[in-house]
């Protein structure tokens, strides 16, 4: 079935494409090309990308805690500016929310403005987390969701699915077509880290994991065609 809107997870390091580090520009405007799609089939994208291209965690003990996440927030800002002006050049409108003003570069987070721009057809953007430490991005695309009363979440990944084992390490791993949230709890698969799954599992908020690399994975995913892992509320 067709979602009304969905909120789609980018990680920042799938952006990096083969460099790793910064931005690939090839792969984000492949990205753009298939959100565009569903935007002008009439589908509401909201969007969260990870800041891993840049900052992953506390690199040093000599950096605070609440400060190493400081920087991972600024990195998914970082980001979001960037593959926001990539969609422009393709056509889309977009906003940036951020939950901390950021001068003239975003829109401080209100879901009535949030909901404005929705209906107005443009790819909203959601960035800076939930604008606090200790709560990663996966937490923040999940209370957005949430809030923003999304049908579901799409987590665009380096794989293909949800496997009961990592692949790369165990070559006769299982791939599930659907598992639910309270079994990818209990078996700690960790699609979402524990507390973005807590919230989704509660408020009954669906994801789809699948491969970012996979042709047209994205624009299909929008029209409820999961070529990976459902996982249900």
């Amino acid at each position: 079935m067709k979602a009304r809107r969905v909120f789609l997870k980018l990680s920042g390091e799938a952006l990096a494409g083969p460099k790793k580090m910064g931005f690939d520009e090839d792969t984000v405007r492949e990205v753009a090309r298939q959100v565009k799609l569903s935007l002008d089939a009439g589908v509401q994208v909201g969007i969260v990308i990870g800041g891993g291209n840049f900052w992953r965690g506390r690199t040093s003990e000599a950096i605070d805690r609440t400060k190493a996440d400081q920087i991972g927030m600024l990195a998914t800002v970082m980001n979001c500016i960037y593959v926001s002006e990539i969609f422009r050049s393709e056509g889309m409108e977009t906003e940036i929310f951020t939950p901390f003003a950021c001068g003239s570069m975003t829109e401080l987070f209100s879901k009535d403005r949030a909901n404005r721009c929705f209906e107005e057809g443009k790819a909203v953007f959601f960035a800076g987390g939930t604008g606090h430490p200790y709560f990663s991005t996966d937490t923040g695309i999940a209370l957005r969701a949430i809030e923003m009363e999304a049908d579901c979440i799409l987590l665009a990944k380096a794989i293909d699915g949800v496997y009961d084992s990592d692949p790369k390490l165990n070559p006769e791993a299982k791939k599930y077509d659907t598992i639910s949230i309270q079994e990818v709890i209990d078996q700690k698969l960790a699609v979402v880290d524990l507390t973005a799954s807590i919230m989704c599992m509660e408020h009954k908020m669906p994801m789809a994991v699948f491969s970012l690399n996979d042709k047209d994975s994205i624009a299909l995913a929008m029209q409820g065609k999961i070529n990976g892992t459902l996982v249900t509320a």
